[in-house]
């Protein structure tokens, strides 16, 4: 779905390795909780995805990353996750 540009945004839990990942600490300072939905990220400009543990892979722009609740249709957990805005596919 995220290489036919249908889904536009990936889900990573907020768990300490994606809050060290994408915030640079161990735990996640921002939330909707302490009215915060936009992340401080590290500055990453895009992500990559890999096909397994193949060397095939897909790289996007990162438009944001934010917290929330992610749509379930896509895959997101009813918990709120870390919600990565895919732009252009490059």
């Amino acid at each position: 779905m995220i290489e036919s540009g249908v889904k536009l945004e990936e889900y990573r839990e907020k768990k300490p390795y994606w809050c060290k990942r994408l915030l640079g600490t161990d735990s996640p300072l921002f939330s909707h909780s302490n009215g915060y939905s936009q992340c401080n990220y590290k500055g990453y400009t895009h992500v990559r995805f890999r096909y397994g543990y193949t060397t095939r892979t897909m790289t996007f722009e990162l438009k944001g990353v934010t917290i929330g609740i992610g749509n379930p249709q896509w895959g997101a957990p009813k918990e709120e996750v870390f919600i990565l805005k895919l732009g252009k596919k490059i």
